[in-house]
């Protein structure tokens, strides 16, 4: 073998090994963040129980905006959320009063100060959420 095939694979087997530590150190992570009071679920750093909170209201379809900014036709069986910085399609569990539904952000808003979701009618009406409440949320895995 050349000095240079050589030194290409001790280059080679030092990035396996180094990616192999990486991946035991963040599954060991992994398991090290469960939550003893939620099965499964990982607690998110800053939050008590993995959710984190924010103001929501109900929202509906209007003539000038049959549709979502992500596409979505907005009707009024339509379910989801309108979220200003999350991407279309991301799926979030909800949780409110007891109710706890899992959804998908299909829409940009609010734009109002001080609220961080909207909520599309059918979706508030299912977790009987009416006017601006707080809710808890998470990302869905």
């Amino acid at each position: 073998m050349s000095p240079t095939l050589v030194q290409r694979a001790v280059c080679l087997a030092g990035i396996c090994f180094v990616a192999a530590i990486a991946a035991v150190a963040i599954t060991r992570r992994h398991d090290d963040n469960r939550s003893k009071n939620l099965p499964g679920a990982v607690v998110v750093p800053g939050t008590k129980n993995g959710y984190y909170t924010g103001r929501a209201a109900p929202y509906g379809p209007t003539a000038a905006h049959p549709r979502t900014a992500c596409g979505t036709p907005l009707t009024a069986a339509t379910q989801g959320v309108a979220h200003p910085v999350l991407p279309c399609g991301v799926r979030l569990y909800i949780r409110f009063h007891g109710h706890e539904v899992l959804t998908q952000v299909i829409d940009r808003g609010p734009n109002v100060p001080g609220r961080e979701f909207d909520i599309a009618k059918a979706l508030a009406n299912r977790l009987d959420l009416h006017g601006t409440q707080t809710i808890q949320w998470r990302f869905a895995k």
